[in-house]
């Protein structure tokens, strides 16, 4: 487990690069993706050109990939836990818990295969349970279609900024290019 949570979140830093202070990026001030308000939220009060790999990926552990329960989410589906902590860091955690709660929502027949879960933005053991439930039932094949819905509303919230926000269009050529992709090749 600890080599796939390595390789997920050294992947999305890779794709984040290095320091970045762009007047455009609401973010603001970032390296490795880890703007300058999270990170001193997180008790950094250094330059943000000074921030290491390893704060940046023990921010990354302990903001995202912890709180979205991602260790147990990985067990089940690494590409789901892949996606989803591309989403927790480039979205929040909250959103990608959301999107996750509604897919699996949407996926449950009307509460025949297991029982609608609350859409609070937080990965609890009911949301766990109720993805357990839908993989058992439709394994690989139900694993790439919830990626793909996972992916549908990352790049829709994408479109929504654009639309809101002109100065987004400077950069979501490049969230689809590196967000809204197969990550990892096919589902696993």
């Amino acid at each position: 487990m600890i080599n796939i949570k390595k390789e997920i979140i050294g992947d999305i830093i890779k794709v984040e690069g290095g320091y970045v202070d762009d007047p455009s990026d609401s973010g603001g001030e970032t390296n490795y993706g880890v703007t300058k308000a999270v990170a001193e939220k997180y008790g950094y009060t250094g330059k943000m050109i000074d921030l290491t790999y390893d704060l940046a990926f023990q921010i990354y552990s302990d903001k995202y990939w912890n709180v979205l329960k991602l260790d147990e989410i990985c067990e089940l589906s690494p590409i789901i836990a892949r996606e989803l902590a591309d989403t927790g860091i480039n979205m929040g955690v909250k959103r990608a818990a959301i999107f996750l709660q509604r897919c699996l929502n949407s996926l449950n027949n009307g509460g025949a295969y297991y029982s609608d879960i609350a859409v609070d933005g937080a990965i609890g053991n009911q949301t766990l349970v109720a993805l357990t439930s839908f993989l058992d039932l439709r394994g690989a094949e139900g694993r790439g279609i919830l990626f793909n819905m996972l992916n549908c509303l990352q790049g829709e919230f994408y479109i929504s900024l654009a639309e809101r926000r002109e100065k987004d269009e400077k950069f979501i050529y490049g969230w689809f290019k590196h967000r809204v992709t197969i990550k990892g090749g096919h589902a696993k």
